[in-house]
C-alpha cells in the first residue's frame, strides 16, 4: 500500500504541471488583462507598459509560468489586480465553497444511494419506475432553472428561507443551495446505484448468503450495497472537484461569495492571478480525492490490494 501511494503521488507530478500549464495558457489567451484596469478608456502606453513590468506580463509566457510555479510552491500565488493577495481571496472563498459541497456530497450519498438501493431491490415495480422517470425529470432541467425556481418559490412567494445567503454562508442557510449544486449528480448517483444493486443481486456470493439463511439486512448492507458501490465511489469520489469548481452558477443565484464567485469575477475581469490561482488548487483537489477513491476501493473490496 506504501509504495502504491508513493507511486501514484509521483505521478501527479506531471499530471499537475501539465493541468497548470494548460490552463495558464488558457487564461493568457482571454486577453489584455491591463485593458480591464483603466476601465472604459484605453491605456496610455506609459501606463499600460508600467502596469505590466509591475504585474510581470512584459516577460515571455514560458518564463511567467515557471515564476508562477516557483511561488506557488512557497505558498504565494500572486497578487490580484485589484492589489489583493490571492491567497486572501482563497482564505475567505474556499471555507464557503467546502460547506456548500458537503452539504451536496450529503445530498448525493443520503437520497441518491437510499433511492438507488430502494429501486434496485423492487426494479420494474412502479416505485422503480416513478424515481426513474424523477431523475430524467432532474438531469434534463438545467441547474440554474431549478435554482432560479426554488430561489422564487422558497425564497420570494413563500418565505420558508433567504433568497439570497448571507456573507457567513452558515450550513442552515446552504441548505437549499446545495441541493440545487447536488440535483443533477444526485440523479446520477441514484440511477448509477440502482443499476449497481440490480446487477449484483444477482451475483453468486448473494445467493449463497441467502442460503446461509443470514438476515435480509445483513445480505444488503454487508454483501450486496459494499460490493455495488464501487462505482458509486467513483462517480462521487469525481464530483468532489467538479462540485467546488462547477458552483458558478449556484453561487451567482444565491449571491454566494465562494470559489465560483470569485472564479467568475476573475474572468469577466480578465484577473489572470485569480482564476490560475483558484484553478491550480482545484487541480490539487481532483488529484487528492482520485487517490483517495482508489485507497477507499480496497475497504470496500477486501480482494482489491495494492502492490
Amino acid at each position: 500500500m506504501g509504495r502504491y501511494v508513493i507511486r501514484r503521488l509521483l505521478q501527479m507530478i506531471p499530471v499537475f504541471i501539465g493541468a497548470t500549464l494548460l490552463i495558464f495558457l488558457m487564461v493568457n489567451v482571454m486577453g489584455d488583462p491591463i485593458a480591464g484596469l483603466c476601465g472604459e478608456r484605453q491605456c496610455d502606453p506609459a501606463t499600460a507598459a508600467q502596469l505590466k513590468r509591475e504585474f510581470g506580463l512584459d516577460k515571455p509566457v514560458w518564463q511567467q509560468y515557471l515564476t508562477y510555479m516557483g511561488n506557488v510552491f512557497t505558498g504565494d500565488f500572486g497578487t490580484a489586480f485589484t492589489g489583493q493577495k490571492v491567497t486572501e481571496l482563497m482564505s475567505t472563498a474556499f471555507p464557503v465553497t467546502i460547506r456548500l459541497t458537503v452539504v451536496a456530497i450529503v445530498f448525493e450519498v443520503v437520497i441518491g444511494i437510499t433511492l438507488g438501493v430502494l429501486t434496485g431491490l423492487k426494479r420494474g415495480r412502479p416505485i422503480d419506475t416513478t424515481v426513474l422517470l424523477l431523475t430524467l425529470v432532474v438531469i434534463s432541467v438545467p441547474t440554474f432553472v431549478t435554482g432560479l425556481l426554488l430561489q422564487l418559490l422558497l425564497g420570494v412567494e413563500w418565505g420558508w428561507i433567504k433568497p439570497s445567503v448571507s456573507p457567513e454562508a452558515t450550513f442552515s442557510e446552504l441548505i437549499v443551495p446545495g441541493l440545487v449544486l447536488a440535483s443533477v449528480s444526485l440523479a446520477y448517483v441514484t440511477r448509477l446505484t440502482r443499476t449497481s444493486i440490480a446487477e449484483n443481486r444477482r451475483s453468486d456470493y448473494v445467493r449463497t448468503a441467502v442460503a446461509k439463511g443470514l438476515p435480509r439486512h445483513r445480505v444488503i448492507i454487508r454483501h450486496l450495497l459494499r460490493n455495488s458501490l464501487i462505482p458509486v465511489v467513483t462517480f462521487i469520489g469525481t464530483d468532489i472537484g467538479a462540485l467546488m469548481g462547477g458552483a458558478i452558477v449556484t453561487e451567482r443565484i444565491f449571491n454566494i461569495h465562494g470559489v465560483g464567485y470569485q472564479l467568475y469575477q476573475g474572468i469577466v475581469r480578465q484577473n489572470t492571478q485569480t482564476v490560475v490561482g483558484f484553478v491550480t488548487v482545484l487541480v490539487l483537489v481532483f488529484l487528492i480525492a482520485n487517490l483517495l477513491v482508489d485507497l477507499l476501493y480496497a475497504v470496500l473490496d477486501p480482494r482489491i490490494r495494492y502492490a
